[in-house]
Formats: C-alpha cells, sequence, structure tokens
C-alpha cells in the first residue's frame, strides 16, 4: 500500500468532517494544517493530532512537501489555491462549489491540465442513502425511469424572532451571496442526482426569497429532463416555517416497473412496501465526507478517476448556471 502524507488547508467548521474522513484512512500521515487564523488551526492540529500547524498554504506545502493537500476554505480562494497547489507538484481535492462560475473553473481546469491529480469534494452522491438509490436504480429495479421529484424542506435561513437563522450562524458571510439555495445547497442534489439518473438538462426554473434579509434566493421550484427522457423536478425551500434547521429530502422516482421513494431516513419500492431500507441520518453525514476522502485516497493509489473529478464535477457546475439562466439571474 502506497504511503499518503497529506496536508490540510482551512480549519473552519466543517474541516472536522474531512479530519475524520482522514483519521479512518489506513497509510495516511496528516502531517500538517493551515488557516489564515493560526489559533484555529492548531485547535484542530491538537484535536487530530497534527504535528505542524501553519498561517500560508504555500510555506505549509514548501515545509512538508506532502502527496496532496486537502483545500477547505471558502470559495473565492479555492483557485488561487489550487493552482498554488499544482505549480508544487502536489495533488488536490477541493472543497464545492469548485470555483464561482464556470468560466473560472474552466479556466482553472485548464491551468492545472494534467499536472495533478485534482477531485472536487462533491459528496452528496457518497451519501449512503442516495448511493442506494444509485445502486437500485442502475440495477433496472424500477425498469425506464420516467418521472423524478425531489423536495428539499429546512428551516436553514428561516429568520425566526430572537435567533439567527442556522446557517448564517456558521456561516454569516451566506446573507451576502447573490445565489444562494441553488450555488450552495442544491448544488449537492444536482450532483446526487446526476449520479442516479445521469445527465439532465434544465428546461426551466424559478427562484425566490422568504427571508428579506437574503441578498439571494431560499426557494426554487426547477424541471429539468434526463437524457433517457424523464421529467424531473426539484421543490426547494429553506426557510420553511416549522421544519428542522437541517435540510430533509423526500426522492420519488417513478419507473415503468415500480417506484422507489426515499424520504428523510428510509427508501422503500412501492411493489415490497414491507421491505424498508433504514437510514440514521446523522451517521450518513459523516459517512459521505468519509466517503468523498476514501474515493479520493483510492484514485491517488490505482490511478483510476475520482468519481468526482475536476471533469465531472465541472458538468455539476455548468447545471447550476443553466438553473440561473433558466431563472433570469446573470451568471
Amino acid at each position: 500500500m502506497q504511503h499518503l502524507t497529506i496536508a490540510i488547508a482551512g480549519a473552519g467548521a466543517i474541516s472536522e468532517f474531512h479530519l475524520k474522513g482522514w483519521q479512518a484512512q489506513e497509510g495516511v500521515t496528516l502531517a500538517a494544517i493551515c488557516d489564515p487564523d493560526r489559533a484555529r488551526a492548531q485547535a484542530r492540529a491538537d484535536r487530530f493530532g497534527i504535528p505542524r500547524v501553519f498561517d500560508d498554504m504555500g510555506a505549509m506545502l514548501g515545509a512538508v512537501t506532502p502527496d496532496a493537500v486537502d483545500i477547505i476554505t471558502p470559495v473565492g480562494s479555492h483557485a488561487t489555491l489550487v493552482r498554488q497547489a499544482a505549480d508544487l507538484g502536489v495533488h488536490v481535492m477541493c472543497q464545492k462549489p469548485m470555483t464561482p462560475t464556470v468560466a473560472e473553473a474552466e479556466s482553472l481546469i485548464a491551468d492545472v491540465s494534467e499536472r495533478v491529480r485534482f477531485m472536487v469534494h462533491e459528496n452528496y452522491r457518497f451519501r449512503p442513502h442516495y448511493a442506494e438509490l444509485a445502486r437500485r436504480v442502475a440495477e433496472g429495479q424500477l425498469g425506464r425511469l420516467r418521472h423524478a421529484r425531489l423536495t428539499v424542506r429546512a428551516s436553514s435561513l428561516l429568520d425566526y424572532p430572537g435567533r439567527v437563522p442556522f446557517l448564517l450562524g456558521r456561516q454569516p458571510y451566506l446573507a451576502d451571496f447573490p445565489r444562494l439555495l441553488v450555488f450552495e445547497v442544491l448544488i449537492h442534489h444536482l450532483d446526487a442526482l446526476r449520479a442516479i439518473l445521469g445527465e439532465m438538462t434544465v428546461t426551466a426554473a424559478r427562484l425566490d426569497r422568504m427571508n428579506p434579509a437574503l441578498k439571494g434566493e431560499d426557494v426554487a421550484l426547477i424541471q429539468l429532463e434526463s437524457a433517457d427522457g424523464a421529467l424531473i423536478q426539484i421543490d426547494a425551500n429553506i426557510s420553511a416555517p416549522g421544519h428542522p434547521p437541517l435540510p430533509t429530502d423526500r426522492l420519488e422516482l417513478l419507473g415503468e416497473a415500480d417506484t422507489l421513494i426515499y424520504d428523510r431516513d428510509r427508501i422503500t419500492l412501492l411493489s415490497q412496501p414491507d421491505a424498508v431500507s433504514l437510514h440514521d441520518l446523522t451517521a450518513n453525514y459523516q459517512a459521505c465526507f468519509t466517503g468523498a476522502v476514501t474515493d479520493f485516497v483510492h484514485g491517488l493509489r490505482s490511478g483510476q478517476p475520482f468519481q468526482t473529478d475536476r471533469l465531472d464535477n465541472l458538468r455539476t457546475l455548468r447545471l447550476m448556471e443553466q438553473v440561473y439562466r433558466a431563472a433570469g439571474v446573470p451568471v
């Protein structure tokens, strides 16, 4: 087994789940972590046993010469840091979205070229419930798929009196995103649907905003069509009164032979209503981070493509921009 030395760039809230994913890997050493807030990086280092701490990624990569770096930083910094790693011959896994726009992603991909391996950490397709749906559709349990409807609900951005909305408490900068729900949340679902249904095209979209303090949208109605002709609908609201802070999903997949329904924590094939597949969503949240890291490690060692390689992820970014264009939002 090839031993891998890994560096971590970014010590924000989401880095905890990346680091737990890295700890689950065999033959991997976490050599260093950096963050502009050095104290925050030190706290992560102390918790996860990382020996070296930096406040600059360039200094970190020069000092520890890792095989790869996991970039867990705000989207506006991704392109600069990925280029910096590629210039040093360091393989890259980078949090989603790859870049703010498709044009910037295309430029970044061209600059990196084949100098290093480059994966985007887009992890919803690694969630065990979505992976199960993809497997069961691929096995032909539904026959030819004709219709799919995904509903996403949360109170993540709902402005309750006396409290900060859940997502804004964790990521306050989201309030200023001119593109919000589709760019920050539904991009995950678009990628998961691609993994389940194949390539899609947006045919119509409407966006709305329930929380007036936001610059971007918190409501979306999207219509798509798969390459095989299936009609797909996404109905999402993350400022939905009465719903939990974290998004809950319901996906109904209707085929010519059967219907498969995923609803929060269970998957049911309607022809076998008693054979319910139950999922622990808390465990699945960490599992998708671990799954993405595992895919990256496997790809580095085997030379096989990453599931969310930069070229695959570019298709998800293009789909996201199609939604905004269909809704009349400048991209």
